[in-house]
């Protein structure tokens, strides 16, 4: 029976907020409300989801449900905060896929294409002016090592892992070791 509640619990939560800080309360009305945990517990699960990768509706959900249930619990808890997004996926799937020759979503299409590529250009746009142009004087290294990354990434095929390492350790060596601006 606990196992149902959970699910049900993150459920709603999942269907009712907006992920990130937003589920907090719903979280705490959901596990104080069935008794499945104090406050104090609560408090110590949201803190511990915050400090761990990934989304903290998954996080939450799988603390709650080992601390209520075990691991059947965290399960159960994972299963429904996502069940709203894969609800919602499956709907979208079969409703492109239904009527993807339909004129209508055809013509939407076209006009959503450009505005996806416009949102990713603009976070292009803000993150090189924030990594370029820190605190408002060029930055050459940073460039230097912007033009490495590509370089590796689509000439030689390195992971994004890869990169994202060598990245954080010539910018240790430049920046801290060096002291270059």
């Amino acid at each position: 029976m606990i196992l149902l509640q959970l699910y049900v619990s993150f459920v709603r939560i999942g269907f009712t907020s907006f992920g990130g800080l937003s589920m907090v309360p719903l979280i705490s009305q959901e596990m104080l409300g069935h008794g499945f945990m104090t406050a104090a517990e609560v408090a110590d699960i949201v803190a511990i989801a915050e400090m761990t990768p990934g989304p903290l509706g998954l996080n939450c959900a799988t603390f709650a449900g080992i601390r209520s249930a075990g691991l059947p619990g965290a399960i159960a808890a994972n299963l429904g905060v996502m069940t709203p997004s894969l609800t919602l996926c499956l709907a979208a799937a079969v409703f492109f896929e239904r009527f993807k020759q339909n004129r209508i979503v055809r013509h939407m299409l076209v006009g959503i294409r450009p505005a996806c590529f416009g949102m990713i250009a603009g976070v292009m746009v803000s993150m090189a002016l924030t990594n370029y142009l820190p605190g408002g004087s060029f930055s050459a290294i940073s460039l230097v090592i912007g033009l490495m990354d590509a370089g590796l990434m689509f000439s030689r095929k390195f992971s994004i892992p890869a990169v994202i390492l060598i990245s954080a350790a010539v910018g240790l060596v430049c920046f801290r070791v060096l002291g270059l601006q």
